[in-house]
């Protein structure tokens, strides 16, 4: 355990250990006005499709991976990497999935990623683990996110502090060194001049020392220690003007030893979860930051204002295997280029492997430090008004954001070379003299929304607009200081993003939903391409009525224009950074969900829940065209898109007694392609179709101490998620995990 783990652990026993008075009056949401939803209820009402999962839902598997999770939303999308969702692919209704590029992610709804507007890559995505409540919004009310509006948003809500003394524990350890200790405790207590004060520490570790196996038995797993520490102070009740005041500090660090270096097909089929000693090297390093600032104040009874100020640091530095040295000793082969054609490589395909008694020349292997520095600040704040016009009523919603972020690449290339299967380093390189740059982005956003009732009918008008200055710094490609820039690139973008939203009340079971939006993706600094933009909408229906929750939503997101950004994680074979026009393009299709507890039906004394979560998708590029954006390639009109699957299918079953529980979890994934094509999917292209079996179960020793085991992957099914960024890889093999849960 790490130093740092270990000061978790004890600042964690010491706040549990503390004997406090607590108060159990007044409203502890401070973030009612800057999320869409704050319940599965609330989901069910919102004109637009939003699905909320809570902490009840997200406790019955208790997965800390949000790939695991999203299973239970329909149209999303998930092209996963590593098996624990470290760093996670996620598209929404026809969005590119890369690093959950075109996303807008959020945490206790403040923009999370390293840099949501100048480079919105998630190479941070927070851990699942210390979550409460999980909200996906598509339709209409992604535009009060933005500026990613083209799939839709992902809030993520943290533990907030209870009302009353509380506390919880879990203590899990499993398959391959799993290991995963999660702690919070907290409450308000009364401060006096008719104000309270509240707290809050939470402390998690999650380590494991992965699936895969380097053929040199060097390390593949993975250690994150995270942290959150809240205070608060609250007007009592009473008070002639409701106020809160919350701050937040969360800091995490990660040390991960991920690879883009997968397999070949041949050695795929023999040992998936093998690793080539060309990877050994690789490490991935994350620490990351947020301070959070968070006021409300009720006006009046009709009238509040919530304001959050942010910010957030972020510095990862992913040391990985690039390259190799092309035969003649001239030049270098992407990896991703020898993993797809081993037998016109082989002399690179032998370095790879690095083999006990070879040994290659001298700077074989090019390893470049992926460094970069991540800046985020803002203010966003949100009046909200209630009130009545004749037989209308009203919540109108006018928000504004600043916002800044910056990336900074300085990074370096180091060569080896391999002997006898380990990497010996021949030449270090300098930082600065690989990627020299720095890609930045202001905005301002302004939201105006009115939720309109007039009885069956509720109408929710709104429209967002954005105004981002971008910049793109250059240095000269040399160590030490960077000196004056080689050159400065800017542009700025200015957009209109509208949106409306329906719900009618047929009946009082059955309510009729439909909604329009435009949809729009900024582009990066630097870049040359018009910003994605598109138009969405979609119908459907939700019924509920003897225990029967059911939605149907048919969609059609229709783009003018699909961007795609050339990333390392992509493949390369293009320049970092660039974007490339993939033209007009259609995703359309269908989601349904439905709920039930068969237990009364059946006449039985426990509940029986059953549900299903179901995703039908049709995508097709309108124009034929030719791009070295790896996952697009050859383009023919009527093409489909890659990494999406026609047919995603989650069942859920359970049983319920008073002091345990057992759950099953089957989800079923159609086959999908890695490159843009139609027809026959060729295996070299083909992202295999799976069904995968989940158990989970509890039973509470006390009113307060609970057994808790779970298994992923109970078939223990081998399949491949990805030929992204290199080669084929697996997805996690069986792994199980049990251990306690304690609460007071």
């Amino acid at each position: 355990m790490t130093h740092r783990a270990a000061v978790s652990v004890l600042a964690l026993a010491a706040a549990l250990a503390a004997p406090t008075a607590w108060a159990a009056d007044s409203d502890p949401t401070v973030l009612e006005a800057v999320i869409v939803t704050a319940s599965a209820e609330d989901a069910r009402t919102v004109g637009g499709s939003a699905t909320f999962l809570d902490d009840d839902a997200l406790e019955v598997f208790g997965h800390a991976d949000v790939n695991q999770v999203l299973r239970q939303v329909p149209g999303v999308f998930l092209q996963e990497e590593d098996g624990f969702g470290l760093r996670p692919n996620i598209g929404i209704r026809g969005s590119g999935t890369d690093r959950s590029g075109r996303v807008a992610v959020m945490e206790d709804g403040v923009l999370i990623a390293p840099a949501p507007y100048a480079a919105p890559a998630a190479y941070y995505f927070p851990r699942l683990a210390r979550m409460t409540g999980v909200e996906v919004t598509k339709g209409p009310g992604a535009i009060k996110y933005g500026p990613l509006t083209t799939g839709g948003a992902i809030n993520l809500f943290s533990t907030p502090i209870p009302e009353a003394a509380a506390g919880e524990l879990e203590l899990l350890g499993g398959t391959d060194g799993a290991l995963r200790a999660h702690g919070w405790a907290g409450g308000w207590a009364p401060l006096g001049q008719g104000l309270e004060i509240g707290g809050l520490i939470e402390g998690l570790r999650e380590e494991s020392d992965g699936f895969k196996a380097l053929d040199n038995g060097g390390p593949t797993g993975f250690g994150i220690d995270d942290l959150v520490f809240k205070l608060a102070l609250r007007t009592g009740p009473g008070a002639a003007l409701p106020q809160s005041l919350e701050l937040k500090h969360q800091t995490y660090d990660e040390t991960s030893h991920e690879t883009y270096l997968g397999l070949t097909l041949a050695d795929f089929g023999d040992d998936p979860f093998r690793r080539y000693n060309g990877s050994q090297a690789d490490r991935m390093d994350v620490a990351h930051d947020t301070w959070q600032l968070t006021h409300r104040i009720a006006l009046s009874s009709a009238l509040d204002l919530t304001t959050v100020a942010y910010r957030t640091d972020t510095t990862r530095a992913w040391y990985k295997l690039n390259d190799v040295r092309n035969s003649a000793g001239t030049g270098w082969v992407g990896i991703s280029a020898v993993l797809a054609d081993p037998a016109a490589y082989a002399d690179q395909m032998a370095v790879l492997v690095g083999a006990d008694g070879f040994t290659s020349a001298d700077g074989a292997l090019r390893v470049r430090n992926n460094n970069r520095a991540y800046e985020a600040e803002g203010i966003q704040t949100v009046l909200t008004a209630r009130f009545d016009t004749g037989a209308l009523s009203h919540q109108l919603e006018v928000s504004a954001r600043y916002h800044r972020d910056s990336e900074d690449r300085f990074q370096r290339d180091d060569l080896y070379r391999m002997d006898d299967g380990t990497m010996v380093l021949t030449s270090a390189g300098v930082d600065g003299t690989q990627a020299n740059r720095v890609a930045e982005a202001e905005a301002w956003a302004f939201f105006v929304r009115d939720v309109i009732r007039a009885g069956a009918l509720t109408l929710t008008p709104g429209v967002r607009y954005e105004t981002i200055d971008l910049t793109r710094t250059n240095h000269a490609l040399v160590g030490g200081p960077r000196g004056a820039p080689l050159s400065v690139i800017e542009s700025s973008v200015d957009v209109w993003i509208p949106g409306v939203g329906l719900t009618y009340d047929l009946t009082p079971s059955l309510r009729l939903v439909a909604g329009a939006h435009r949809g729009f993706s900024n582009p990066g600094p630097g870049s040359s391409v018009d910003p994605e933009t598109s138009w969405n909408y979609e119908a459907g229906v939700r019924h509920r009525s003897g225990g029967l929750d059911l939605e149907v939503i048919a969609y059609v997101n229709d783009y003018d224009n699909l961007l795609g950004t050339c990333t390392a994680s992509t493949g390369g074979g293009c320049t970092i950074g660039d974007q490339f026009s993939g033209g007009a393009f259609v995703a359309r299709g269908v989601e349904a969900t439905a709920a039930y507890d068969l237990g009364p039906t059946v006449g039985v004394g426990f509940g029986l829940p059953v549900s299903l979560v179901y995703t039908f998708t049709d995508t097709e590029f309108r124009t034929s065209f030719s791009s070295s954006y790896e996952p697009w390639g050859e383009v023919q009109a009527g093409d489909e898109a890659p990494y999406l699957p026609a047919h995603q299918l989650t069942l859920n079953a359970g049983v319920r007694f008073d002091r345990w529980r057992a759950d099953v979890r089957l989800n079923r994934v159609s086959e999908a392609r890695a490159v843009a094509g139609s027809g026959p999917i060729a295996a070299g292209d083909r992202i295999d179709a799976r069904t995968l079996v989940d158990l989970a179960g509890s039973f509470d020793l006390t009113d307060n101490v609970a057994l808790f085991a779970s298994v992923q992957n109970l078939t223990d099914e081998v399949y491949n998620v990805s030929f992204s960024p290199a080669g084929a890889r697996p997805g996690a093999p069986r792994m199980a995990m049990g251990g306690l849960r304690l609460s007071f």
